[in-house]
């Protein structure tokens, strides 16, 4: 049985990753994890974070994708933190010196108006939820030659490593919203379908991890529903994001 102090370890060996923009080999090669495992490390490393200074504004769903979950041989989504380190400004630039091999996707993004309560069966967090907007995610696993498993990736807090979201709307229905992501010359095409059929499932599937996991979430926060097509190398160019109906958002990625 793993104990605290190896979990602790763990924990700092990804912090260490993140911080320093250099790769590690999978957990698995040294530990045996399960899920549950996994999320405890997670929320040792978002604790370190915290302690840096970094306050946690949201969180961002994973394998929302059927095609994904059958390639990882699961059948519910998984879920990371978003912090304020790792918010982009609409437009702004990213300074891509932090990531080691970064990724970026087009994403659903909602927010919430009140805490939802995970504690009571009866809620909903569709019910709390008052804006949408479109977004992307810039994903970065910290794991070597991109080689990890299931429970490596929620330790590793779902490759989270930054995102930026466009102009919030008034909450609307999205599903089957024609997607399209450019990253200077290559371009990825898809559908908000792609998320669970319609995003509003992956609200469903939040609340069920919430719940399991003790994740809270509180007014204001930020969901990050899942990835609308396959992401793209992000590497220097600009990203630009359309969301048909919803709207746009942009990012730069700059070695200064």
């Amino acid at each position: 049985m793993i104990d605290l102090p190896a979990f602790e370890s763990l924990a700092r060996r990804l912090d260490h990753a993140q911080v320093s923009g250099s790769d590690t080999p999978s957990l698995a090669d040294d530990v045996e994890l399960d899920v549950a495992d996994a999320y405890a490390i997670q929320a040792l490393l978002i604790d370190l974070r915290k302690r840096r200074g970094e306050k946690v504004i949201g969180v961002k769903l994973g394998f929302t994708s059927k095609a994904k979950m059958a390639q990882m041989g699961v059948s519910e989504v998984i879920v990371g933190r978003l912090t304020d380190a790792m918010r982009v400004a609409e437009g702004g630039d990213v300074d891509l010196r932090r990531f080691i091999h970064p990724k970026i996707e087009p994403e659903v993004a909602y927010r919430l108006g009140p805490d939802f309560d995970g504690t009571d069966e009866t809620a909903d967090i569709a019910d709390c939820v008052h804006a949408v907007a479109p977004a992307v995610e810039i994903i970065d696993s910290r794991f070597r030659d991109f080689r990890f498993t299931y429970t490596d990736v929620v330790a590793d807090n779902t490759s989270a490593a930054a995102f930026a979201v466009g102009a919030w709307k008034p909450l609307q229905p999205v599903d089957n919203r024609a997607v399209r992501l450019t990253v200077g010359g290559a371009e990825a095409v898809g559908s908000t379908s792609a998320i669970l059929g319609d995003p509003v499932r992956a609200l469903h599937a939040l609340g069920r991890v919430c719940r399991q996991r003790g994740i809270a979430l509180h007014a204001g926060d930020v969901i990050l529903a899942g990835a609308a097509t396959a992401a793209l190398p992000f590497t220097g160019d600009v990203a630009h994001c359309e969301v048909a109906g919803l709207g746009t958002v942009t990012v730069k990625g700059v070695r200064p």
